[in-house]
């Protein structure tokens, strides 16, 4: 069984495949969104998977949004402008 997201500080190209990959009916899920929401739905997808719960913007390691985002084909960035303008609005 993996380690858990939030336990890891690396991951391994291996690893992230193994945990962060997409299959072909997961993929369908988040094919009627568009940008940072179709990157975040498809992470929080993947994460409740892994830990059996969602995860808090600081438990999504890096290297997994970064992975996510070439899935989905959305860049990484745009989940870090939503982030920010979510804080701005609720803040």
């Amino acid at each position: 069984m993996p380690t858990p997201p939030g336990e890891r500080r690396e991951w391994e190209l291996e690893d992230l495949i193994e945990c962060w990959t997409l299959d072909e009916e997961e993929f369908a899920l988040p094919a009627n969104k568009t940008g940072a929401t179709r990157l975040g739905f498809a992470l929080m997808l993947k994460f409740f998977e892994l830990e059996a719960r969602f995860p808090r913007r600081e438990d999504v390691p890096r290297a997994a949004v970064d992975f996510m985002a070439g899935q989905v084909k959305v860049e990484a960035a745009l989940i870090e402008d939503e982030a920010l303008a979510w804080a701005y609005a609720t803040g």
